[in-house]
């Protein structure tokens, strides 16, 4: 009868420590022998993994390159243009900017120009050399005390908890020392967000957190106390974001240290839930009352929400619902399922929500189809790294663009894809106190602002180029891509573009015609007639 492959490796591996033992000059060998025997027999008689119960020893091979796997691939096998979610060569971009190196590329694209990854800007024969050197955007309608005078380019948002404190404290010095805002992300405002001054969106998500009763909703005093901060500058109401819409989660009270507990506003070491929708509005007009309220418990603030857009009927349930209340947010973040996260399910994050320039298109055309563009501004959000993706989002409707992972990477982070684990080996998404000891502030802090002053830097050079005074006066006409492998042409020719009050008057000349009719202000539910 022969033998079983998996009696071989303790076979020998017990054959050579004895020959180890006998042998006096070869009992060096013992050091190594002796510890694979005993691995060896211990995956020989255990019951978890059949490979390993099969091929001792040698199966763990397997679980080491699957764990080099992602790090072979992005430094090894992928060329510059390849991986997900950036590329190595928008990543190398990102890291050149935030230390200050020469972010130049030599011997023309690397890219396809007749494929349909190649899409451009059209440039002017006239620059406009004249432009002003930079741009800001004033949030904040009549309602508002206290607008605030926003920067193009501000962090997007990203909890306390989900990146470590040194991460935190590093993205808001580079804020205050750049002046541009920094969004809390729904874990609360902690104390490393206040260390340094620089300006917060406080971002309110389903768990209310910050501002949260002992029963799980709303404490309309503690908003007030907590929002009465100046370094508070805007109030943005979390709806969903890209990477994983509509859904909760509950945080473990392992998870609930006393600084999470603090900037939460929770109990330390007790598991607290998210629910995947709000508890303080039920409807479209519930909304935008709620808004009434955060905008006086404020004092003042521009308030807004924050959505990746899902359904479009809910969308011009929204726009009924301000023009049947009269009440309009001061700003919209349309976020795309492109966007990144911690941890989210992965059938969610790769199968539902609407990539940013679709939502875009559809936020910026349900606006400018009921007469409500002027009155609200838009943000986007979604892989926004660049100069040129910034020209792009304005092409489509935005007044101004939010960036996280871009952010993440100028802080150091190597997209080692261990967020979700508090493995991160930058100290960047972790709670683990010696993993975060390589992260000097003072040091990040610098990258961070070095990062935005040089992504506006490349924005003002395409504005310059396109003969333009300022981004607000890019379109999509001025936005060129492929439609099919002999054709190109400017971006109305594939999305249509809505002429100002076409959804109030002629809706039925509109891709939006069917969302349209089954949209109530008093419902986020379709109803059909």
């Amino acid at each position: 009868m022969s033998l079983a492959p998996r009696y071989f490796v303790p076979l020998l591996l017990a054959a050579l420590t004895a020959l180890f033992a006998l042998v006096p000059w070869l009992r060096w060998g013992l050091v190594l022998a002796v510890p694979a025997l005993a691995i060896a027999l211990y995956d020989f008689v255990q019951n978890k993994h059949t490979l390993r119960r099969n091929y001792p020893l040698i199966a763990r091979t397997r679980w080491f390159f699957e764990d080099l796997r992602p790090f072979l691939r992005s430094y090894i096998v992928e060329s510059d243009l390849e991986g997900r979610p950036f590329s190595i060569d928008e990543r190398a971009l990102i890291y050149a900017r935030a230390k200050g190196d020469l972010a130049a590329h030599p011997m023309g694209t690397e890219l396809d120009v007749y494929s349909d990854e190649y899409e451009w800007l059209g440039h002017s024969i006239a620059p406009n050399e004249a432009a002003p050197e930079s741009w800001h955007l004033r949030i904040g309608g009549e309602e508002c005390a206290k607008p605030y005078n926003s920067s193009l380019l501000n962090i997007s948002a990203m909890s306390f908890g989900s990146l470590s404190g040194r991460a935190i404290e590093a993205l808001n010095k580079g804020a205050e020392m750049g002046g541009f805002a920094h969004d809390t992300g729904e874990g609360g405002i902690s104390r490393y967000h206040r260390k340094h001054g620089g300006d917060l969106i406080w971002e309110l998500g389903t768990g209310y957190f910050g501002c949260r009763a002992k029963d799980g909703g709303f404490d309309p005093d503690l908003f007030a106390e907590q929002s009465a901060d100046d370094q508070v500058r805007m109030i943005e109401i979390k709806l969903s974001q890209g990477a994983k819409p509509g859904h909760g989660g509950v945080l473990p009270g392992a998870k609930v240290t006393p600084e999470v507990a603090e900037a939460r506003k929770v109990e330390p070491w007790q598991s607290c839930d998210s629910p995947a929708a709000h508890r303080t509005f039920s409807t479209p007009v519930g909304l935008l009352e709620w808004i009434v309220d955060l905008r006086r418990l404020s004092g003042g603030k521009p308030v807004g929400f924050k959505l990746c857009v899902g359904m479009p009927h809910e969308v011009m349930a929204l726009c009924m619902a301000m023009h049947e209340t009269g009440i309009t947010p001061d700003f919209i973040v349309v976020d795309g399922a492109e966007g990144g996260t911690g941890a989210a399910p992965q059938e969610l994050t790769d199968n539902m929500g609407m990539p940013l320039r679709e939502g875009l298109i559809l936020m910026r055309n349900a606006l400018v189809g009921t007469n409500l563009r002027d009155k609200i501004k838009l943000g986007a959000s979604g892989k926004v790294h660049s100069g040129a993706g910034m020209a792009r989002a304005f092409a489509i409707g935005a007044d101004w663009c939010n960036a996280a992972r871009a952010f993440m990477f100028s802080l150091g982070c190597v997209q080692s894809m261990k967020c979700h684990t508090g493995e991160c080996p930058t100290g960047v998404a972790t709670q683990v106190a010696w993993r975060q000891q390589g992260l000097i502030v003072e040091d990040k802090a610098e990258r961070v602002a070095r990062f935005h002053k040089a992504t506006l830097d490349s924005l003002h050079e395409i504005v310059v180029a396109m003969g333009l005074d300022d981004p607000w006066k890019l379109t999509q006409h001025e936005m060129y891509q492929r439609i099919d492998g002999a054709r190109a042409g400017p971006l109305d020719d594939v999305y249509q573009f809505l002429e100002p009050g076409q959804l109030l008057e002629d809706p039925d000349s509109t891709h939006y015609a069917r969302a349209w009719s089954c949209a109530r202000p008093d419902t986020f539910r379709k109803v059909f007639n």
